[in-house]
């Protein structure tokens, strides 16, 4: 198994700002002063790269790669990503770098990782997430080969209520698979990677572009007929059985055939898989779209008898206790985490100054967030509001 999870993973494409305030805005008592000039300090303040100190490299693409690294005034860990902006404007991805900024700072759920700084240089953009360490579901299902239909329904829960939140939201994914979901240390699962997410998808609104990661393209995408947020749900059923079963349905290590078997080839369903999961797979993985279970959204696969007995209401909550715990000793702990990560080089590498970076230096304005500054927003806001009382 572990020799076709390598195939598997080799064949995979890499593709894979809060408003400022100024002081002459607020009108506020003499004795308030002293407070908003701490919040304007502090709002004023900018990071940079010479605020982290970087630990370990735990993940790399094609435009730039993943450090883990401390915040050198607190001493909190987060996951620094590090994109090349040139690289990104050769491969043009200007606009979905831009849309996944906008997506992870405008988005709060417990399943989705959240965006809690950015900035960027001339030649870099850096986007500061929280870090997990219990593995991505990958580094998981290439040890154990499988998942028991418990532990599937465990991971395929939490994620449905992430793709549910972010369908709210207008946002369709398009790059569900198990690389893309991360296990925190308490074993929940928390969506990364918003690279080729789209958002503004209002309604039955369709978008034409090309993208995701060939095992879990949904067959509307493959024809270039236009696809919507019903392409999440044949990922979500791909990634389910994958789950379930050790490899994606129409897994095939030619591409042509893999593409021909997604449009064309019955779904494998092995008799090890319950009624229920037989069910779900051929709802979820329908080529015609207007009968795709979660067509109508993600109330009616929660519905379905194969999540019967989930509570959704306290999966939630995170109520329900995850299957799987990772034995993780502290925050740094990169055990679960691929050693062709670990055993890079540590370090932030220069990029000269050539005309195709210069191109590419202005092509992200606002690009600049931090999270901090929203609840400063606040207090500002409240210092407004004891001025009207």
């Amino acid at each position: 198994m572990g020799n076709k999870f390598q195939k598997h993973k080799e064949l995979r494409n890499e593709q894979g700002s809060g408003a400022k305030r100024t002081a002459q805005e607020t009108q506020v008592p003499k004795n308030d002063s002293d407070d908003l000039g701490l919040i304007m300090n502090e709002m004023d303040s900018k990071l940079t790269v010479k605020d982290f100190t970087f630990l370990k490299v735990v993940g790399k693409g094609s435009f730039g790669k993943v450090m883990m690294v401390k915040k050198n005034d607190s001493g909190e860990i987060f996951a620094l990503k590090v994109l090349k902006k040139k690289s990104l404007l050769k491969r043009k991805q200007i606009v979905h770098t831009k849309t996944e900024r906008r997506i992870l700072s405008n988005i709060e759920n417990p399943f989705i990782v959240s965006l809690r700084y950015a900035f960027q240089t001339p030649a870099k953009l850096y986007m500061v997430l929280d870090f997990f360490n219990g593995g991505e579901l990958f580094f998981h299902l290439k040890r154990d080969g499988r998942f028991t239909e418990s532990r599937t329904r465990f991971y395929a829960a939490e994620i449905l209520l992430a793709l549910e939140e972010l369908h709210s939201h207008n946002i369709v994914y398009r790059d569900l698979k198990p690389e893309n979901i991360l296990l925190d240390n308490e074993g929940h699962i928390k969506v990364t990677d918003f690279g080729l997410s789209k958002d503004s998808l209002v309604g039955q609104r369709l978008t034409h572009t090309f993208c995701g990661t060939p095992e879990y393209l949904a067959p509307e995408i493959l024809q270039q007929q236009g696809h919507g947020k019903a392409v999440d749900w044949w990922s979500f059923g791909t990634l389910c059985y994958e789950m379930l079963t050790g490899l994606p349905p129409f897994y095939n290590t030619n591409l042509n055939i893999m593409y021909e078997k997604i449009l064309h080839a019955p779904i494998p369903l092995p008799k090890s898989l319950t009624r229920e999961a037989r069910s779900l797979f051929l709802g979820l993985l329908e080529r015609d779209v207007a009968c795709r279970l979660g067509r109508n959204g993600a109330t009616e696969i929660k519905e379905h008898p194969f999540f019967k007995k989930t509570d959704f209401e306290a999966m939630l909550k995170k109520e329900i206790d995850p299957p799987f715990k990772p034995n993780v000793e502290g925050q740094t702990d990169t055990s679960f985490v691929e050693d062709e990560f670990t055993n890079e080089p540590v370090k932030d590498t220069y990029v000269p100054a050539t005309n195709s970076m210069f191109a590419a230096q202005n092509q992200f304005p606002g690009f600049t967030f931090d999270c901090k500054n929203d609840q400063l927003v606040q207090k500002l806001d409240q210092l407004d509001a004891k001025t009207e009382i």
